[in-house]
């Protein structure tokens, strides 16, 4: 994976937090959709470009699919998070001013507004998709 989302998830309009609920769509499967949908890729090149077969690409842009058409049906949120994936650089989310960032050194602050209150996203990590 070349890079995080820049955000956590999303959230229905319209429909109060405690009615709502969430649903958790993995790193991969975002990255599945974005090389697909977004990026126009066939399954093939998407699959080659997260090293992973194609059949396995399939399986995780079906289960990205599924996860996000749930959502929207249930007026679920999604969040984005987890899952198995490897990625380049350091990555870090600050929890104060919700930016992502990446570094090729570790660091102790948020570029954006210097806060201490960041949180490693590489930790997150657990190697490379399965």
């Amino acid at each position: 994976m070349s890079a995080l989302p820049p955000m956590e998830g999303y959230r229905p309009y319209g429909i109060s937090r405690k009615n709502r609920g969430s649903v958790d769509l993995l790193f991969e499967e975002y990255e599945a959709i974005r090389l697909a949908d977004y990026e126009n890729l066939t399954q093939e090149e998407a699959a080659q470009r997260m090293n992973i077969s194609r059949p396995t690409f399939t399986r995780l842009y079906d289960k990205a699919r599924k996860t996000i058409a749930r959502a929207f049906i249930e007026s679920k949120s999604i969040v984005i998070r987890g899952g198995d994936y490897e990625i380049d650089n350091h990555w870090y989310r600050c929890r104060h001013c919700r930016q992502v960032n990446y570094s090729p050194d570790p660091v102790d602050n948020c570029k954006n507004c210097h806060s201490e209150d960041i949180l490693s996203l590489n930790e997150q990590s657990s190697g490379s998709y399965k």
